[in-house]
């Protein structure tokens, strides 16, 4: 719907909402694209700083692990000095298929607050009262939090996350690891932390609308937990600290939409009461 339509108050036909929708997603395309191509200019910068850089033994996260290593007495325990495994391509249009992919993706990643405002410029028309009320502010904190998620894929599960699977050792066979098969790790666990992170806001709209309770979100705390830590397992290494690390902070997201929903109870609570007093009044 668009906001002039809203305006005039005027009804919209079936389809004027597939007109409206068509448009949104275009001008989402639009942002989509434009950010594709210049991350696709920006090839070498994208590959040498950004994708291949958790692979590099020089990498920050790495350096911090070996920092609290020895903070924590472990000594070099910690520190990753060199990478044993090699990235190759197989195929003619493998270099250039891989290009491809990282610069759709990391157009997408940049471009995700404006695809996520218009989507929301399409449902917002047709929210009402509290529904509304619900919503303001959300395309900040969606962006906020996806963004947040990024970097926790990308600086704590994808370098952990590859040094076990590069290193992983059977017999006396050499790691070769695809192009491809490398990009798909990096991006599959980036991308899954960035959704994950919209745990909140997708609680805070349910609280708003009255689909979920404080009471509800305890009680099914721990199916939250066995959820998490099967999605932990889908998109992690098989080990188990991979997994700690991502389930830890989700179930904290978790608890913080509890803490959210509370006092949207309570703010709920304390509006029911002022208008029931109001009424009552002569």
């Amino acid at each position: 719907m668009s906001d002039a339509a809203e305006q005039r108050g005027e009804e919209m036909g079936f389809m004027d909402h597939l007109e409206e929708l068509r448009k949104r997603l275009f001008f989402a395309l639009i942002g989509i694209l434009s950010a594709s191509i210049t991350l696709f200019v920006m090839k070498d910068w994208v590959f040498n700083r950004l994708i291949f850089a958790p692979r590099n033994p020089d990498f920050i996260t790495f350096r911090a692990w070996c920092a609290m290593g020895r903070f924590t007495g472990a000594g070099d325990r910690l520190c990753v000095t060199e990478v044993n495994y090699e990235l190759i391509n197989t195929t003619m249009l493998g270099n250039f298929s891989a290009h491809i992919l990282v610069s759709a993706i990391g157009g997408f990643i940049v471009a995700f607050p404006l695809t996520f405002q218009q989507i929301w410029r399409f449902i917002r028309p047709g929210l009402h009262g509290a529904e509304a009320r619900a919503a303001r502010g959300v395309t900040w904190a969606a962006s906020g939090l996806f963004f947040l998620g990024i970097c926790f894929g990308y600086f704590v599960i994808a370098p952990l996350s590859l040094q076990f699977l590069g290193h992983y050792e059977i017999g006396d066979v050499q790691a070769r690891i695809a192009l491809m098969s490398y990009l798909k790790t990096v991006a599959s666990i980036t991308l899954a932390a960035g959704l994950i992170f919209q745990v909140p806001v997708v609680v805070h709209f349910l609280a708003k609308l009255g689909l979920v309770t404080p009471e509800s979100l305890r009680k099914f705390r721990k199916h939250t937990l066995v959820v998490t830590l099967i999605v932990a397992a889908i998109i992690t290494p098989p080990d188990l600290t991979s997994q700690v690390l991502v389930a830890m902070p989700v179930l904290g997201l978790y608890e913080i939409g509890i803490l959210q929903a509370r006092r949207i109870q309570r703010r709920r609570e304390k509006e029911e009461q002022s208008s029931t007093g109001s009424n009552l009044r002569p």
